[in-house]
């Protein structure tokens, strides 16, 4: 059933339209992202959604009686009350409820009453009444659903009487999300609702909104929260709304398939009219052919033409080719200790092979960028080894971007690095990193976050190093910027040990997960879907050996029971193998993509040509490959034994 249809819905400022004409449907249980570049109007969107009147033409239509709960970007709760009585405010019927129960049963108490059955039959079926609804309600549970909310939001006991004007910025936009869960409006519309919260609430607002009843219309910068919680895309690109069934990762290839095929009908219906144009051309002026000249002109008239597709917006080229190889081992990290005064995390331990991609994970404050800095240099270990292999060339991303130079102007900022290199070449890297014309006179102290991670990309892609050790490298990027450099950084030929809070990123990239805690590291085989699958298998062993605690030696156990253990332990192992056989075979089927890839580059003229690039398509396959026969051999050892545990 349609709750809400927005039909040519267009919005101007000062004349000038920033979309036209869009059109917009949500079911009673839709799962929307509405994703689009920075500008693009989608804030603005979702405001006349629910303030249709702002509108400068068209309309939205509304389900009668349809309750929507709306979160608009970075805008915090202010309000006098605490934390705990504005979280009280969606149950204000509920609270009312209970203290109206409390009240009957002290009538039903007094010896007025008591001596009175008639009065007292009356009072009791009214609070029978008034019980049975207020449990139907949930009303025994909601003051669990606050403190669940609460302490998802990092709210603790003690911060529940905190009044919220005293709140930080980000704290009261937590409050304001919060209320908003607890209310379940039919139609739930948030723009960026993890600006403001870690890893560890976003996931549990995904597992919340994943099963959440009503609809949801959400703007996100997070691709993997998206790819969690929405099964539709809007895409609002140039003005226009355009619908895919799908998440955040179905919409990406789904919508390049859609450009590559409208590229291809442009140009096969311009090649047919180049030809139509020529035909007539060259006989509309003999007496023999005029006919079919003036025949084949009235047949082009009439034509619809195909509309070339628009030219995307402009994006960085991003590329990173080491000089040379390094040896198979780059990095050996053992029993490392790290911190400043005080130690954040011993013993870290940890091995690199050429060719792996690992990402360093865990909470904030946990050390993960102090660790990246002590391997680099910039810090000392306080204990432990750190060692490089042969041939190792790093080069480093830092998030705070303090190896730049304020006063200098982007173009110098890289030509003094490279000063034999001619102005013209410079000018041309600067260009495919997004700075051309006067962008490249600009003081790096006057530039934007983005352009500062820009130029420091473009640095790094300067170096040609073999190791890159990048700390959180996507902050600042817009989401095109970040799929080019995850495109970059996938085909380097090198070893990459990062850190990152994008999951989408971690997922897409990461060979191996590093796991930090004020204990130690733990390393996991796999990409970020591997690890959280990984986490859940531990937490449900651990769970199990804890209900399942060995009984008292004097309590002998009955065969039933153990017969009934042994199922369990055949269950959670068929679980295991289940999980790694699909694992593997993801694996294996984007190897195969990745190896038909460089194939299909082997055979491009420009790459055959080129010796050094040829052999480093050479390479890459030979390293593929390799990777492919270690994991199909993984793959059939895992597949044996599942089929061996099924027979027996």
């Amino acid at each position: 059933m349609i709750i809400l249809q927005a039909q040519h819905l267009t919005k101007r400022f000062n004349g000038t339209p920033i979309f036209d004409d869009l059109n917009l449907t949500i079911d009673d249980h839709s799962h929307i992202g509405l994703v689009g570049q920075n500008g693009a109007g989608k804030s603005t969107l979702l405001k006349l959604l629910v303030d249709p009147k702002t509108a400068s033409d068209g309309h939205v239509t509304i389900k009668q009686g349809l309750s929507i709960g709306y979160l608009p970007q970075n805008t915090g709760l202010h309000s006098d009350r605490t934390i705990e009585a504005e979280l009280e405010l969606p149950f204000a019927r509920l609270i009312k409820m209970e203290t109206r129960i409390h009240e009957l049963e002290t009538e039903m108490s007094q010896p007025a009453v008591i001596a009175d059955p008639e009065k007292l039959a009356a009072i009791s079926k009214t609070y029978d009444q008034l019980q049975a609804d207020f449990k139907r309600d949930n009303g025994y549970g909601y003051h669990a659903e606050i403190r669940t909310v609460m302490s998802a939001f990092g709210f603790s006991t003690a911060d529940q009487n905190r009044p919220i004007n005293e709140l930080s910025g980000g704290q009261q936009t937590r409050v304001a999300l919060a209320k908003l869960l607890l209310e379940k409006p039919d139609l739930l519309i948030l723009d960026e609702p993890t600006n403001h919260i870690d890893m560890e609430t976003t996931a549990w607002l995904e597992n919340f909104l994943k099963s959440y009843s009503g609809a949801l219309l959400v703007v996100s910068h997070d691709r993997y929260f998206l790819d969690q919680v929405v099964n539709e895309i809007y895409d609002l690109e140039n003005g226009r709304l355009t619908h895919y069934s799908g998440n955040y990762s179905f919409f990406v290839k789904e919508k390049q398939h859609q450009l590559e095929i409208a590229a291809k009908k442009y140009e096969k219906q311009q090649h047919q009219i180049k030809k139509d144009e020529e035909f007539i051309q060259k006989n509309m002026v003999r007496a023999s052919t005029t006919k079919r000249a003036q025949s084949r002109q009235k047949q082009l008239a009439k034509i619809e033409r195909v509309e070339k597709p628009h030219p995307q917006h402009a994006t960085a080229r991003f590329q990173f080719h080491p000089n040379r190889k390094s040896g198979e081992v780059v990095l050996d990290v053992e029993k490392l200790g790290i911190g400043y005064q005080t130690e954040l995390s011993y013993p870290i331990d940890f091995h690199l092979k050429r060719g792996q991609r690992v990402a360093i994970f865990g909470p904030n404050g946990v050390g993960k960028s102090t660790l990246l800095k002590t391997i680099v240099g910039e810090i000392p270990p306080l204990r432990g080894t750190i060692n490089f292999g042969t041939g190792v060339q790093i080069g480093y991303y830092d998030q705070q971007q303090a190896r730049l130079h304020p006063e200098k102007d982007v173009l110098h900022e890289l030509w003094d690095d490279y000063p034999t290199t001619p102005e013209r070449e410079i000018r041309s890297i600067l260009g495919s990193f997004l700075f051309s014309g006067n962008a490249v006179e600009k003081q790096v102290a006057n530039l934007s976050g983005g352009e500062r991670a820009r130029l420091l990309l473009t640095k790094l892609s300067m170096q040609h190093d073999n190791f890159l050790i990048l700390d959180e490298p996507t902050n600042h990027l817009d989401v095109d910027s970040i799929n080019v450099l995850e495109k970059a950084l996938l085909e380097f030929q090198g070893t990459i040990l990062f850190v990152s809070h994008d999951r989408y990123f971690i997922n897409q990239l990461a060979t191996h997960i590093v796991e930090l805690s004020a204990d130690g590291s733990t390393t996991y085989m796999g990409n970020y879907d591997y690890y959280t699958a990984k986490k859940a298998e531990e937490a449900e062993i651990a769970a199990h050996e804890q209900s399942e605690a060995a009984p008292a030696p004097s309590e002998p156990v009955s065969e039933k029971k153990q017969q009934f253990q042994r199922q369990k332990d055949v269950q959670r192992q068929r679980r295991k193998l289940e999980r790694s056989v699909q694992d593997l075979e993801k694996q294996l089927g984007q190897l195969e993509e990745q190896v038909t890839q460089v194939q299909t580059d082997m055979t491009q003229p420009e790459n055959y040509q080129d010796p050094e690039r040829s052999q480093q398509l050479q390479e890459q396959l030979h390293q593929l490959q390799s990777e492919q026969q270690r994991v199909e051999n993984e793959w059939e050892t895992a597949s044996v034994d599942l089929e061996e545990l099924n027979e027996a």
